[in-house]
């Protein structure tokens, strides 16, 4: 009995080692989704910027980021999660190398746009891997732990802009520092198998076996492999080799791109992008003031994400979204007014947009963040996951790309306050999206989930 219990755990402990090596890849996005938050202050001691300039050399990382999620379907599918995400690792450290020593602003665009390539690469297949490899009764909790990383990783990035703050080549160092976990998830995913899902969809059933064997011991391996075939059987007499995306599958992908939206346009990545810069033109003098702001906003954001952790098994998916969704609104309209009503606040401004970005980034950190990436890794049929995946991974970064390159030009033509308020008003889309069009997907199989889409069940009643 106790020889039981001890391999019972130690199979446990495997899988959340696998989960932990996985979801460094969230890290190193975050990681290069905050660092440019500050470091930007100091670019642009080296080459002055305009507003359109600023744009591009944030934005960049988004343009290879579509790019990344646009091919990484195809590969994921074909040679597997994880040799994807050994890719995307090489790539991350190619990526900071370059941005560390480049020469000019071109060679630091090209570099950020290496560094997006691997974003949109990761960003797509760490929940995918995640959600595949996770037993049911913890898939959110482990999906969480990407947007966890995440987090960590726009923690990291703004801890490490305060320490080279004031060296010699400040800015090099910050972009730099991305090598090391880069280096870190290359050695660690090489020890890691691939997804019993992918590996049955490819008629290795034995290894797939091996792999459920090690991360549910207590589970009925049979029947889920069982599961597992008999719906990829299913969808082949469903779909002949000229139709694979079968009419069905389309609203998934609605579903999932409408997550995406929800997640990108309500300004999460104005706020991590230009969060140092929003402190400064809220009444920040220094660039090291606006610093010490963004690392406590991202503590925040940091620890915020365990409320999804601990909570999306347990209440649900929707619920969370709900509340963080009314948060986001509702700090997005205060914040604006902070801007608008400038002169009449004075010196309490500052305080005021503090106090609304930190409402933001909790209510964000605990619902759309991590729930944005579970959903879309638990709706999509098996046979085309990899390829819907990719597509809600692009739009993602489309949106993102917008959204960054327009946010400075915006504040600069309309102002800070009607800029946050157009963000607020897609806030209050997002609540009716949540409400008519997502699925709630706590305690379904992923399999359970499919055949609800296949039988055109409707969203609302999953």
């Amino acid at each position: 009995m106790n020889a039981a219990k001890s391999l019972k755990k130690k199979n446990h402990f495997w899988l959340y080692a696998i989960a932990g090596v996985a979801s460094l890849g969230g890290l190193l996005s975050g990681f290069d989704t905050g660092v440019i938050s500050g470091a930007l202050l100091f670019i642009n001691d080296t080459w002055p910027l305009d507003s359109l300039q600023k744009g591009w050399v944030v934005s960049s990382a988004l343009v290879g980021a579509v790019i990344g999620a646009a091919a990484n379907g195809v590969l994921a599918d074909v040679y597997g999660r994880k040799k994807v995400i050994i890719a995307t690792a090489l790539i991350f450290a190619v990526g900071s190398v370059i941005c560390g020593f480049a020469v000019s602003v071109s060679w630091l665009i090209a570099g950020r746009m290496i560094l997006g390539l691997a974003i949109g690469m990761v960003n797509f297949v760490v929940p995918l891997y995640l959600s595949e490899i996770s037993p049911q009764r913890v898939r959110g909790m482990l999906v969480s732990l990407y947007q966890l990383a995440i987090t960590a990783g726009i923690l990291f990035s703004y801890l490490i802009n305060r320490v080279f703050a004031l060296t010699e080549h400040n800015w090099r160092w910050m972009l730099g520092s991305g090598l090391i976990p880069a280096l870190i998830l290359l050695i660690g995913i090489s020890f890691l198998g691939d997804t019993p899902r992918w590996l049955i969809s490819k008629r290795r059933e034995k290894e797939a076996r091996e792999i459920f064997v090690k991360i549910e011991p207590d589970a009925n391996v049979d029947k889920h492999i069982s599961e597992i075939r008999s719906a990829i059987e299913n969808q082949e007499q469903k779909s002949s080799s000229r139709k694979i995306f079968a009419s069905w599958m389309l609203m998934p992908v609605i579903v999932g791109i409408g997550m995406m939206f929800m997640q990108i346009c309500t300004g999460i990545n104005t706020i991590i992008y230009y969060t140092a810069t929003i402190f400064k033109a809220a009444g920040f003098s220094s660039n090291i003031g606006a610093l010490y702001a963004t690392i406590g906003v991202g503590l925040v954001n940091f620890l915020m994400t365990f409320v999804a952790i601990f909570f999306t098994d347990k209440i649900g998916r929707k619920p969370l979204l709900y509340a963080g969704l009314a948060g986001i609104t509702a700090s997005l309209f205060v914040l604006g007014a902070s801007f608008y009503f400038t002169a009449e606040l004075g010196n309490s401004l500052k305080w005021v947009a503090i106090g609304s970005i930190v409402v933001f980034i909790a209510s964000f950190a605990f619902s759309l963040g991590p729930i944005g990436w579970i959903v879309i890794s638990e709706i999509m049929p098996l046979k085309i996951r990899g390829f819907a995946m990719s597509l809600c991974t692009m739009a993602n970064f489309g949106f993102n790309f917008i959204v960054a390159l327009t946010f400075p030009v915006l504040l600069e033509k309309i102002g800070e306050a009607y800029t946050f308020w157009i963000f607020g008003v897609i806030g209050i889309f997002s609540l009716f999206f949540t409400y008519f069009c997502l699925p709630e997907t706590k305690g379904r199989s992923l399999e359970q989930i499919e055949k609800n889409w296949a039988d055109r069940v409707p969203a609302r009643k999953f």
